[in-house]
C-alpha cells in the first residue's frame, strides 16, 4: 500500500464516524526499513521557556536535532512520555487535536502567550492501545510543559503529529520498562518516540534555594549525574530500575518517580545494536536538577 492509498483509508474511514474506526486500521502501517531512535530529553527549566535558542544553548541544541532527525528519518508521528502527565493506570490521549496545556501557574503573563500547534495521531495511539493492552484511551489531556516547550524547539513548524502517553504513577519501574518493551515496534513504523523528564528532579531542595535566591547547585548533583551517565553508557538496565536503592543519592535525585520514570520508557524501547549519544550533557547548573539528555539510534 503506497501513501496516497493509505490517506484514502484514513480519510474513508474519518467519514464513517468515530475515532474508535481508527482501531480497524492498525495493520496498515508498515514497517519502515529504517528504524527511528528513541530519545530522552529535559524538558528544561520553565523559567525559560521564553527564552530564544540564542539565549538558552540546551534549546539550540534540541533545534539542531530535530533538524538532523527529519534530514535521516521520516517520522510519522512522536509519542511523549511527559512527567507532567501522571495518572492512575496508563493512558494514551487520542484526541485529533490536542489542546496546549500550560500547567504552571504564577507566571508572568508572557509565559501563557507562547504557542505551539501540533496536531495528534489517534491513529497511532490505537496502535499503541493494540500493542499493549493495560493502555486505556483518553481526550482529557494534550501536550503540557513537559512536551510543548521541547517540542517548538525540535519540531518548530509543528508539521510531525504528537500525542501523549501518560505515567502511571503507582506503579513499580519495572512496570515502566516492561510496558516500553511492548512498544518496540512502533520504532519500525514511523514513530520517534521521546521520553521528557530529567535524571536529577527534587523540587522541594530546587525551591528552597531559589527562594532564596540562590540558583547554585548543592554539589551532590555532579557525582550523581556522573553515576547515572555511567550506566546509560554501560547499560546497567538492573541499577537505572532499582535507582532507589542502587546508589545512596538515588532517592535524593528523584524522590517522586515522575521525572525519572520517562527515562525507563527510552531504555526499554533500545536494543544492542542502537548507539547512543549525550546530545546534551552540561554540568547541573541549577540545584537539584539536570537536564542531562540523550539518543539511541
Amino acid at each position: 500500500m503506497n501513501r496516497r492509498e493509505f490517506m484514502q483509508s484514513l480519510l474513508s474511514l474519518a467519514a464513517v464516524g468515530t475515532l474508535s474506526s481508527f482501531k480497524s486500521i492498525t495493520d496498515l502501517f508498515p514497517s519502515q526499513s529504517k528504524k527511528l531512535p528513541v530519545i530522552f530529553t529535559s524538558h528544561g527549566n520553565p523559567f525559560d521557556i521564553i527564552k530564544s535558542r540564542e539565549e538558552r544553548p540546551f534549546w539550540k541544541k534540541l533545534y539542531e536535532l530535530g533538524i538532523e532527525l527529519q534530514n535521516k528519518h521520516e517520522i510519522k508521528a512522536a509519542l511523549i512520555v511527559s512527567a507532567h502527565w501522571c495518572t492512575k493506570g496508563t493512558y494514551v490521549n487520542v484526541s485529533p487535536h490536542p489542546k496546549q496545556i500550560y500547567d504552571y501557574y504564577g507566571f508572568p503573563e508572557d509565559y501563557y502567550k507562547v504557542v505551539y500547534k501540533a496536531k495528534g495521531s489517534p491513529e497511532y495511539a490505537y496502535e499503541v492501545k493494540k500493542l499493549a493492552q493495560e493502555v486505556k484511551e483518553t481526550t482529557d489531556w494534550g501536550l503540557d510543559h513537559g512536551a510543548w516547550p521541547m517540542l517548538m524547539h525540535l519540531f518548530p513548524d509543528g508539521y510531525i503529529p504528537v500525542f501523549q502517553m501518560s505515567i502511571h504513577y503507582y506503579a513499580s519501574p519495572q512496570y515502566h520498562y516492561n510496558l516500553a518493551k511492548q512498544l518496540k515496534s512502533l520504532r519500525e513504523k514511523g514513530v520517534l518516540i521521546i521520553g521528557s523528564g530529567a535524571l536529577i528532579h527534587n523540587l522541594q531542595l530546587a525551591g528552597k534555594k531559589m527562594y532564596e535566591n540562590d540558583m547554585t547547585p548543592y554539589g551532590w548533583e555532579f557525582e550523581y549525574d556522573e553515576w547515572i551517565k555511567k550506566q546509560i553508557e554501560s547499560r546497567n538496565i538492573d541499577n537505572i530500575i532499582n535507582y532507589e536503592k542502587s546508589h545512596p543519592l538515588g532517592k535524593l535525585a528523584a524522590p517522586t518517580p515522575d521525572h525519572f520514570v520517562p527515562v525507563l520508557y527510552t531504555l526499554g524501547l533500545i536494543d544492542s545494536k542502537d548507539e547512543l549519544q549525550f546530545f546534551y550533557e552540561g554540568h547541573p547548573t541549577l540545584p537539584a536538577f539536570s537536564e542531562r539528555s540523550f539518543i539511541f539510534a
